[in-house]
C-alpha cells in the first residue's frame, strides 16, 4: 500500500520514508542514505550530528530541498516532493523554507538590506515592500544601525545575523543551518544560538548540522547518524516518530 501524504493540518512539517539516496563514484556506489525513516514536528529544534561520511550533509541537502532522493518519498509539508523538477523545487524552497550557512555566503558588494532582500526579489515582490520587509527584518537581528553597510564592515556575527534576517524574508516554515556557528567564537557563537532559540519559540522549525555536542545539547532532538541511517536520537522522543 503506497504511503499516504499527511494532511496540511498535520503536526509533523517534514517526513522521509525509506529515503536513500545513492551516489556512483567510478564503479562503486556510496549509500549516502541508506533508508530513513523519520518525520519532524512543526515548531520543533533538532540537531543532526555524525562523523564525516555518515550522511549528516546529505540529510541536510535532501531536506531542504538541494537535492533529490535515489528512492523513497519526502512529503514536505503535506507535499511529496520526491519527483520534482528543478523549477518545482525551487518554489517549494522559496515558500517553505530558509538557509543560514556556516560561511555566510552573503553578497560583498551589495548592503546588508540588499542582502536581506534577495529572497524577495525572487517572489517578485516591488522595491518598496522589499526594502520595508528588510529593514523589519533587521531590527528583529539587531542590525538597524548596518542596513546600509556591507558584509566586509561587519564582523562574523553580525554578517551570520545577516545571513539569518534573509533566511526569514520568505517567512519560512523550516529554517536549515549548516554549522551556523562553525566560524565564530564562543561568546559570538552563542548569541546566535540564543537568537536560533528564539526563533523556535516564535514557531519556527529549526534543523540545524553541528559537530559541536555544546551547541547540539541546546536542541530539543539530537539525531546521530552512522553510515548513511539513524543511529540514535537523543531528547525529546515526542519529536520523532
Amino acid at each position: 500500500m503506497a504511503e499516504q501524504a499527511p494532511p496540511n493540518d498535520h503536526p509533523e512539517i517534514i517526513r522521509l520514508v525509506n529515503a536513500r539516496k545513492i551516489y556512483q563514484m567510478g564503479t562503486e556506489q556510496v549509500k549516502a542514505l541508506a533508508g530513513v525513516n523519520i518525520s519532524f514536528k512543526k515548531g520543533s529544534f533538532w540537531a543532526i550530528m555524525g562523523p564525516s561520511g555518515s550522511g549528516k550533509s546529505t540529510m541536510m541537502n535532501v531536506l531542504g530541498c538541494l537535492d533529490r532522493l535515489t528512492s523513497g518519498s519526502y512529503y514536505l509539508a503535506g507535499h511529496d516532493v520526491s519527483q520534482l523538477d528543478d523549477n518545482a523545487l525551487s518554489e517549494y524552497r522559496l515558500k517553505y523554507l530558509g538557509f543560514i550557512f556556516q560561511s555566510f555566503n552573503l553578497i560583498p558588494q551589495q548592503t546588508v538590506q540588499r542582502n536581506i532582500e534577495l529572497p524577495l526579489y525572487y517572489l517578485g515582490w516591488d522595491a518598496k515592500r522589499s526594502a520595508e520587509r528588510a529593514r523589519e527584518l533587521a531590527e528583529q537581528v539587531g542590525l538597524t544601525d548596518r542596513v546600509g553597510h556591507r558584509p566586509t564592515e561587519l564582523s562574523g556575527g553580525q554578517m551570520q545575523r545577516v545571513a539569518i534576517a534573509r533566511a526569514l524574508a520568505n517567512d519560512p516554515q523550516v529554517i536549515f543551518a549548516d554549522e551556523p556557528t562553525g566560524n565564530l567564537d564562543s561568546a559570538t557563537g552563542e548569541q546566535i544560538l540564543e537568537l536560533l532559540i528564539k526563533l523556535n519559540k516564535l514557531g519556527k522549525t529549526i534543523i540545524i548540522v553541528t559537530h559541536e555536542p555544546d551547541i547540539a545539547k541546546r536542541a530539543q532532538c539530537r539525531l546521530h547518524m552512522l553510515d548513511g541511517l539513524i543511529d540514535r536520537i537523543e531528547g525529546n522522543s515526542d519529536e520523532a516518530k
